[in-house]
């Protein structure tokens, strides 16, 4: 969700680690900042849904740091994220950055605008990374002329693009405690999480090739 880096998405980091991927969990609000409530976490989250330059200088600043890792191979390096995270992810794409691929769970699909109000400038190399979107066909954050829209997007920008919808699933789908946040409709899918992340394996493995754990 936005509330903060909790331990859904640190678990999360660790279920990458378990296939033998190097991850790192980002602070994207940073100082560690925690909220309580819905009211809180929109207020925060706002600051970064109407500043693209502040929420790809976040984000940016975290894959150079994941790629500083002498693990870490820096030409191979990909990035995910869930519901806000989702939408970071993409606007990471959206910047052109050298990364092999982005995935976005329930993420928000509109780009995020500039502080002034203005569009962001596409960048001058292109969409570089490939992309993957895991949606909620009924997720009423992502409705299908958003998705459509998108694609569009993503399509002028000569993307290299795969949009999976998944039917009877809404926002937050793949959290198990989506019922429980208080943030509107959220519900968590048990089908829609298992089958997102294998399109997520599978969309590794076309990257990178099989992960350690399958070789």
């Amino acid at each position: 969700m936005r509330m903060r880096l909790n331990d859904y998405a640190r678990s999360r980091a660790e279920q990458l680690a378990k296939l033998g991927y190097v991850a790192l969990a980002a602070d994207i609000y940073g100082d560690g900042k925690v909220v309580t409530t819905p009211d809180e976490a929109g207020k925060l989250a706002t600051k970064f849904r109407s500043d693209a330059a502040l929420l790809r200088s976040r984000i940016t600043a975290a894959l150079e740091t994941l790629r500083k890792n002498p693990n870490v191979d820096a030409k191979r390096v990909a990035a995910i994220g869930y519901c806000f995270g989702g939408t970071t992810v993409l606007e990471l794409a959206r910047s052109g950055a050298d990364v092999s691929g982005v995935v976005s769970f329930h993420g928000g699909l509109g780009a995020v605008p500039m502080a002034d109000g203005a569009a962001a400038a596409p960048p001058a190399t292109g969409i570089r990374a490939k992309v993957l979107v895991c949606t909620g066909a009924d997720d009423p954050m992502a409705k299908p002329e958003q998705v459509a829209a998108f694609q569009d997007e993503m399509r002028k920008a000569k993307a290299d693009l795969q949009v999976i919808s998944y039917n009877g699933a809404v926002h937050g789908f793949t959290n198990p405690d989506a019922d429980k946040a208080g943030m509107g409709p959220l519900k968590y899918n048990a089908a829609a999480d298992k089958r997102s992340w294998e399109a997520m394996r599978q969309f590794f493995a076309e990257i990178f090739g099989p992960a350690k754990s399958e070789k």
